[in-house]
């Protein structure tokens, strides 16, 4: 029997292996980083769509606390009383002054007091 060369027939040799042991590193490296990429894009879609959720609610947050607000200075303001311009002691101190200085006679004043008073 004659002999090919070295090594044994129908077998790869050391480099043979070698090469096809690189091939399939290569492949697994190549679809690991790939998943490892599709998982980030997951990651960050959903990232995105918290920090877009948490932006909705703060707005919405903002407008209620708004718009409390407004109905709470609504309020206050409807529920103050009106001041009226001219208020009684003001009032009370402006006929005593007509009547101190002779514009109004005592029984006027009287009158006029008796007025505001009711």
């Amino acid at each position: 029997m004659m002999r090919r060369g070295i090594g044994r027939p129908g077998r790869r040799g050391i480099v043979g292996t070698m090469a096809t042991t690189a091939v399939i590193a290569g492949t697994a490296t190549a679809v690991s980083n790939k998943v490892s990429q599709g998982q980030a894009a997951k990651q960050q879609q959903a990232a995105d769509a918290q920090a877009y959720q948490e932006e909705q609610q703060a707005a919405a947050q903002q407008a209620a606390a708004e718009q409390a607000a407004a109905q709470q200075g609504a309020y206050q303001q409807a529920a103050a009383p009106a001041a009226p311009a001219n208020d009684l002691v003001t009032q009370l101190t402006q006929l005593a002054g007509l009547r101190d200085q002779g514009i109004l006679t005592q029984a006027e004043f009287d009158a006029e007091k008796a007025k505001l008073l009711a």
